[in-house]
């Protein structure tokens, strides 16, 4: 077996042989480290790569399986963490020349779990600053380029674990979606991304922002984010948000398909803007769940409408916090959230609670629509992959912050707390990927992987690499 198909092996694959004495896990890390120092400088996916560590946890790894104890199910499966959670001994910059040399003390909670269950962290992945942006580029690190097309989008503040696991970095990868920063960066690299429901992947530090930051895998098959996200799930006493409830084996609901069930399909929730070719992809991705047995309807969601103003109300306000900062580190700072911050102005906290409750409201219809539906079918985003260096594509309004105008499909459902996930759905003819955005009911994360492993079957895109 040549290295790139064992930087590509899917977790699932990789953990077997591991576990069978048929794969070394040396052997893996060796192939991944090198493929990582060969295209780095291309893609720019790494903040901070700890390659002597991760050959040592590799090393130590091997000796475990030749003594043959117990091994955890990601038992030598390298994995990256994205640079807005702390990872013991890492630097922990946030994509920000404010936070520059900062070293975390110590691992969030789904880092130690995932170090537990035997995966070994390579490093840490680029963000954007802050993850204020859907744009693939911070002061720090400069542009993370998509590995489909050079100098172009790879997608919101965790395009490295995106471009990581595209670019065939390794099996896991980890992303957090703030309003759409693992299902964004799936969509533009081609990979699975699952936003969990929120709080099912403890968080910490608990972020500021109402609620909407979520934890999630990103890989590139349905069964190794499912794998995943049964290491991470589950409660924990400093992430107070975090959902209780039993240990779930997700690789095991994965089967029995869609048939019978009530999806909604809207390709533009009533107001957003497609561009042609995405809108042409999805719209074929939601008759292969009718194919499959589905009942799908072409719906327009009444609530969907009230979203635009919602999120161009408490995304900049959120970005508030980072107001004390401009005196000392504006010229050091992204522009764009500079920006951001600027059309925030200066609410009231009369103003903030009329604007929450607003929003709670937006939420309960939400949750009262999907009464009616098992699923919801979208875009993930309105366009492919543009520019790095541009916040909207040349083709679209210009503005100084607003990047949502190309990206009204995610955030609704981090409000809501709904899971869902990006899941490539083809390529434009320029070459570049499209992802289609399944929803499901608040804590139903089990049926949202169902429906994608039904499609990944339907539609399976795992040996589609980007020309490296």
């Amino acid at each position: 077996m040549d290295d790139a198909e064992l930087c590509f092996m899917p977790a699932f694959e990789a953990a077997r042989r591991i576990r069978a004495k048929e794969l070394s896990p040396v052997e893996l890390m060796t192939a991944v480290l090198a493929r990582i120092e060969r295209l780095e400088p291309h893609l720019n996916a790494f903040v901070a790569l700890g390659a002597d560590a991760a050959m040592d946890g590799a090393k130590a790894a091997e000796a475990a399986v030749a003594a043959g104890g117990p091994l955890g199910p990601l038992h030598g499966l390298p994995m990256t963490v994205k640079d807005l959670a702390p990872v013991a001994g890492l630097p922990y910059q946030r994509g920000s020349h404010i936070e520059a040399g900062n070293i975390a003390a110590a691992d969030a909670p789904f880092v130690a779990r995932m170090k537990e269950a035997g995966a070994i962290v390579l490093g840490k992945t680029t963000t954007s600053e802050f993850g204020w942006t859907g744009v693939s580029h911070s002061p720090l690190t400069g542009i993370t380029h998509n590995p489909w097309k050079h100098g172009y989008n790879a997608g919101a503040s965790s395009a490295g674990a995106g471009v990581s696991a595209a670019a065939g970095y390794g099996p896991l990868h980890q992303g957090s979606d703030g309003a759409g920063s693992v299902r964004m960066p799936a969509h533009f690299c081609g990979i699975f991304g699952l936003k969990p429901s929120f709080g099912r992947i403890p968080s910490t530090p608990v972020a500021i922002g109402d609620q909407t930051s979520h934890v999630g895998p990103m890989t590139r098959t349905v069964a190794d984010s499912a794998l995943m996200l049964s290491v991470m799930a589950g409660p924990h006493p400093l992430d107070h948000y975090s959902l209780e409830g039993p240990a779930v084996d997700y690789p095991a609901l994965l089967t029995g398909g869609v048939e019978g069930l009530r999806i909604a399909y809207s390709p533009d929730l009533g107001h957003a803007r497609v561009d042609g070719d995405v809108a042409s992809l999805v719209a074929d991705a939601a008759r292969v769940f009718e194919d499959m047995g589905a009942r799908v309807t072409q719906v327009t969601p009444d609530w969907a409408k009230a979203g635009p103003e919602l999120a161009r109300f408490f995304w900049p306000v959120h970005q508030l916090v980072h107001l004390p900062e401009l005196a000392q580190w504006e010229s050091r700072m992204d522009p764009g959230l500079i920006a951001c911050i600027r059309f925030a102005g200066n609410p009231t906290a009369v103003e903030y609670m009329a604007m929450r409750q607003r929003k709670l409201d937006y939420i309960a219809a939400v949750h009262e629509w999907f009464g009616d539906w098992d699923l919801l079918l979208t875009p993930v985003v309105s366009v492919a992959a543009f520019p790095a260096e541009r916040l909207q594509p040349r083709d679209w309004p210009q503005d100084d912050w607003d990047w949502m105008m190309w990206a009204e499909f995610s955030y609704p459902f981090n409000f809501s707390h709904n899971p869902a996930a990006s899941i490539p759905c083809g390529f434009t003819d320029a070459g570049l990927p499209v992802g289609l955005q399944i929803v499901g009911r608040r804590l139903d994360d089990a049926g949202v992987l169902r429906a994608a492993a039904a499609f990944e079957t339907a539609r399976p895109w795992a040996d589609k690499r980007p020309p490296l």
